[in-house]
């Protein structure tokens, strides 16, 4: 039977919110290794780093949801400030991870490169309809956006969203870290120093190499995954499984984000649904070529060893006779 999440402040919305956390918590227990072959900034730290981490953002998730509450926050005022209690989220997040870190919020996220823009634009929303459900309740969506009725949203929808926040924001985390190091030596220093992964594992060659498959999968996210869900109307969601983190696709409404899309990314997009178009009927023309001369060939052979046989036989035959 499919439980649904509470469609008002309420007791019982309290108490499910109060759930989700802890069973999150719970969670952390498993192993969190990235189980995919989506590469993640966060890969970078070891077991327990990322449970440190995920804890971090956990509780400052959670002062922040006391905030909404405390200062009964419209959902016009949460629409307003979803980007910036984001922004809050990761700042404070990262501080608590790593308190010696030296920076402030107003020259933190001043950068704003291609791992950044692909978080924002593509997970702002879910962030934001995530704080209406803690909040405020499935009634209070305002607009058709996922594929069911919001007064019968399963709590396993609401734990989805929760548990994809917790990872991007953790992966953000560690990006933020990494791209504020002038070089691949700081960034190794930086992570031995503080004792968040067996650097043994890390050489320069091997930390450029990961660094560079990242930029290249955020290239690759950015201007063709990214449109292409969106003409698909999904999201790719991460979520922590019993083996690791994987991920899962949900299906939703994305008809205003077309209308976000740089005409670099639409281009592209272009190029990439011409290719998915042409390349089937290319390879299917390539197939019955390729039948066509085995049949042949095949035909030509077979008479040919038929020609070479009569031929023998005939030549013994005769000399017979």
């Amino acid at each position: 039977m499919i439980e649904y999440w509470p469609h008002h402040q309420s007791l019982e919305l309290n108490k499910q919110v109060v759930s989700l956390f802890y069973n999150t918590r719970q969670k952390l227990s498993y192993n969190l290794s990235n189980s995919t072959n989506y590469m993640l900034y966060i890969d970078l730290l070891d077991n327990n780093n990322k449970q440190r981490l995920f804890s971090n953002v956990l509780i400052e998730l959670e002062i922040i949801i006391l905030d909404i509450i405390a200062l009964d926050l419209t959902i016009e005022s949460l629409k307003l400030l979803s980007s910036k209690i984001l922004f809050d989220l990761i700042y404070k997040s990262l501080k608590k991870f790593v308190p010696t870190l030296k920076c402030n919020y107003s020259d933190f996220f001043t950068d704003f490169s291609v791992y950044l823009k692909t978080i924002v634009n593509e997970y702002h929303l879910l962030f934001e309809y995530l704080l209406v459900y803690l909040t405020h309740g499935s009634s209070k969506m305002q607009s058709q956006f996922f594929i069911f009725e919001y007064e019968k949203t399963p709590i396993s929808h609401v734990y989805i969203l929760f548990e994809n926040l917790l990872v991007q924001v953790s992966d953000v985390i560690i990006y933020c870290i990494v791209s504020k190091m002038d070089s691949l030596f700081s960034i190794i220093n930086f992570i031995k120093n503080n004792n968040l992964s067996n650097i043994s594992y890390f050489s320069i060659r091997s930390m450029a190499l990961f660094l560079n498959t990242l930029l290249i999968q955020s290239l690759i996210q950015l201007y063709i995954s990214q449109p292409k869900s969106i003409y698909n109307s999904r999201y790719k969601v991460w979520l922590l499984g019993s083996s690791g983190l994987v991920v899962k696709y949900i299906y939703v409404s994305r008809l205003d984000d077309i209308y976000l899309l740089s005409k670099l990314q639409l281009i592209i997009f272009c190029l990439v649904e011409i290719q998915d178009l042409i390349v089937p009927q290319v390879e299917k023309f390539i197939f019955i070529v390729s039948k066509i001369l085995l049949y042949v060939l095949v035909s030509f052979l077979g008479n040919s060893v038929i020609f070479c046989i009569r031929f023998i036989l005939s030549s013994i035959y005769s000399n017979y006779q």
